[in-house]
C-alpha cells in the first residue's frame, strides 16, 4: 500500500528516489471531477469515505490560511508537490516543494485556467523568525503547505481557497491506470548520469526520443519531471502540455468506470483540505460548471537568472490578471532569455527572410537530407503502410536542425489496440534555451492529438487543421490519403502564427 511518506529503500545507482511530479492529482480534479461530476454527485458521499479512509491530514494550521469561499463561487487551488530525496529523509531534512501549480475554478470565464509558479522564483517568505528571502519553494521547507499557501497568496494578491499537497509515488498507478498518454515529444530527452550528460545521483536517467509517442507510468514521470537542460519556464510548460494531452484523451466512460480505483490512487498520495461531504459537494458542482471550459494555460512572466528567477510587479499584475480572467495572452506563451549568439545569427540569417512568412528563411538543404536520412530507414520497414516523406523548405529564423542517434527518428507508432504505424520527425532547434519545434509524418491519421482542430484553412491547394491555445497557434497539421503531417510549435510557443503556416505550407516531398 501506498504511503503518505517516501520509501526508506535508499535509490538504485544513478536514479533519485524521489518522484518530484505527481500530475496524476490534477488530471483527476481537472478531467475526473469534470467529467465526471454530474455521476459523481449521487455518490459524493463514498468519495468523501475514501478521502477520509486513505487520505492524510494537513499539518496542524494550514487550514487558518485558507480563504473562505461561498458555494457556487469561483475557487482557486493551489496544488503542491514535494521534492524530498533519500539523503533528505537519512538526514531528516525538511523537503522543499519541486511543483506549485495554480488552478481556477470559475464557470463565469471562457476558461479553466491553470498557472505554474517557477520553483526558483524570488521572493520575501514571511517566517516566525522574520522575512527571508530566498526561492519560493523554500517556503515549504520553512512552514510545509501552509507557509507556501501564504507565500504565494501575498506574492499574487489573490485568496486561495483549497490546497492538495501531494506525495509523488501515486503518478505511475495513476496514468497506467488512465491507460497511458501519448505524447508529442519535442525533442530527445537523455541523461545517463554520466559526463558530460551528468554526474552521479543528480538527476534520474532518462531516454526518452523525440516523436510523437505512447508514455506509461515512469516514462511519463521521467518525462515531465526532466530539468537536466531546461528551465524552469520550459519545464513548467512541459507539464502543462503533459497536463493538456492527458486530459483530452481521457475518455468520460474510462474516468467514470475507474472512478473508485482513481479516487483511491489520489487520496493516498494526497493531503488537502478539500474532506467530508459538503465541500467535496462544493467542489464537484463547480466542476460540473466548470467542465465545458477548455484549459487555459498560464504563462508566468518572469526572467531567468544564473540564481534566481525574478518578476516584476508589473510581471505579477500582468500574469494575474491573465489566470484571473481566463483570457489567452498575446503572442508566445515565453520569451526566453536569448542565448550567446542568438542575435547574431538573427543578423546573418535576416537578409534571407521571407516577405510572405516574415521570421523564416529558405533552407531546404539541411531539411531534404535528414528527410532523404529518414525515408531510407522507413524503407527498410515492411510493416504499418507506405509513408511518403515531407521536409519544410522554409525554417525560422535562427534555428538549426538536430542530429544525433535519435534525431532524426524513423519509427514505428502503435495505437491503444496494438496496430502499427510508420512514423517519423525532424527536430528543429529554435532560438532560446530548451526551444525546438519539428515536423512529424506518420500513417496513422487517427492519431489522438488531431481530435477537434480549432479551425481549418485552405491554402494553396491544401487544407489544413489549425490547433490554437489562446490566440497562438501550438499545431499546424495536413492530410494526404494515407498519411498526416503536422508541425509542432515549440513547448513556450515561441513561433508566430505566420512562422508556423509558412513552414507548414512549405513542406514538399523527398524526390520531387
Amino acid at each position: 500500500m501506498s504511503t503518505w511518506e517516501d520509501s526508506e529503500r535508499p535509490p538504485r545507482p544513478g536514479r533519485r528516489l524521489v518522484l518530484r511530479i505527481l500530475l496524476a492529482g490534477v488530471v483527476i480534479v481537472l478531467a475526473a471531477a469534470g467529467a465526471t461530476a454530474t455521476a459523481a454527485l449521487l455518490q459524493v458521499k463514498d468519495i468523501a469515505d475514501t478521502f477520509q479512509n486513505f487520505s492524510a491530514p494537513l499539518p496542524k494550521g494550514t487550514t487558518d490560511v485558507l480563504a473562505d469561499v461561498d458555494a457556487g463561487k469561483p475557487q482557486t487551488i493551489l496544488v503542491l508537490g514535494s521534492d524530498r530525496r533519500y539523503i533528505d529523509i537519512k538526514q531528516k531534512n525538511p523537503a522543499r516543494s519541486d511543483t506549485i501549480i495554480l488552478l481556477r475554478l470559475d464557470p463565469g470565464r471562457g476558461a479553466t485556467a491553470v498557472m505554474s509558479i517557477p520553483r526558483d522564483l524570488k521572493v520575501d517568505i514571511d517566517t516566525k523568525r522574520g522575512i527571508v528571502t530566498d526561492k519560493i519553494n523554500a517556503a515549504y521547507a520553512l512552514g510545509g503547505p501552509g507557509l507556501t499557501v501564504k507565500t504565494v497568496s501575498k506574492l499574487l494578491d489573490i485568496p486561495i481557497n483549497h490546497v492538495v499537497n501531494i506525495n509523488f509515488g501515486g503518478f505511475r498507478d495513476a496514468v497506467n491506470r488512465l491507460g497511458c498518454v501519448y505524447v508529442d515529444a519535442d525533442r530527445r530527452y537523455y541523461n545517463d548520469n554520466n559526463p558530460p550528460n551528468g554526474s552521479p545521483y543528480d538527476y534520474a536517467t532518462i531516454n526518452v526520443k523525440p516523436g510523437y509517442q505512447k508514455m506509461c507510468g515512469q516514462r511519463a514521470l521521467d518525462y515531465v519531471r526532466y530539468r537536466h537542460f531546461d528551465t524552469d519556464l520550459v519545464r513548467a510548460a512541459r507539464q502543462q502540455d503533459f497536463l493538456r494531452q492527458a486530459k483530452e484523451q481521457v475518455g468520460v466512460s474510462k474516468l467514470f468506470n475507474d472512478r473508485k480505483e482513481l479516487l483511491k490512487i489520489f487520496a493516498k498520495n494526497t493531503q488537502t483540505d478539500i474532506r467530508g461531504t459538503e465541500s467535496i459537494l462544493q467542489l464537484l458542482k463547480l466542476s460540473v460548471e466548470s467542465a465545458k471550459n477548455p484549459v487555459q494555460e498560464v504563462h508566468f512572466r518572469s526572467e531567468i537568472g544564473e540564481e534566481y528567477v525574478t518578476a516584476t510587479p508589473e510581471d505579477i499584475q500582468e500574469t494575474v490578471h491573465e489566470f484571473m480572467v481566463a483570457k489567452a495572452s498575446k503572442g508566445a506563451r515565453g520569451t526566453p532569455k536569448p542565448r550567446r549568439g542568438d542575435s547574431q545569427r538573427r543578423r546573418s540569417t535576416s537578409k534571407r527572410s521571407s516577405a510572405t512568412y516574415p521570421g523564416t528563411f529558405e533552407n531546404p538543404t539541411p531539411a531534404e537530407d535528414q528527410g532523404i536520412q529518414v525515408a531510407v530507414a522507413l524503407s527498410k520497414r515492411p510493416r504499418g503502410g507506405a509513408l511518403p516523406v515531407y521536409y519544410p523548405k522554409l525554417a525560422a529564423v535562427g534555428s538549426t536542425y538536430t542530429s544525433d542517434q535519435s534525431s532524426p527518428r524513423a519509427y514505428v507508432i502503435r495505437d491503444r489496440n496494438d496496430h502499427k504505424y510508420k512514423a517519423y520527425r525532424l527536430v528543429v532547434r529554435a532560438p532560446g534555451l530548451g526551444q525546438y519545434y519539428g515536423i512529424q509524418g506518420t500513417t496513422w491519421k487517427a492519431a489522438p492529438i488531431l481530435d477537434n482542430p480549432s479551425e481549418q484553412q485552405r491554402i494553396h491547394g491544401r487544407t489544413y487543421e489549425l490547433f490554437y491555445d489562446g490566440d497562438r497557434l501550438r499545431l499546424v497539421a495536413w492530410r494526404t490519403r494515407g498519411a498526416v503531417y503536422w508541425v509542432s510549435n515549440t513547448l513556450l510557443q515561441t513561433l508566430t502564427n505566420k512562422q508556423m503556416i509558412g513552414i507548414a505550407q512549405s513542406l514538399r516531398r523527398v524526390g520531387t
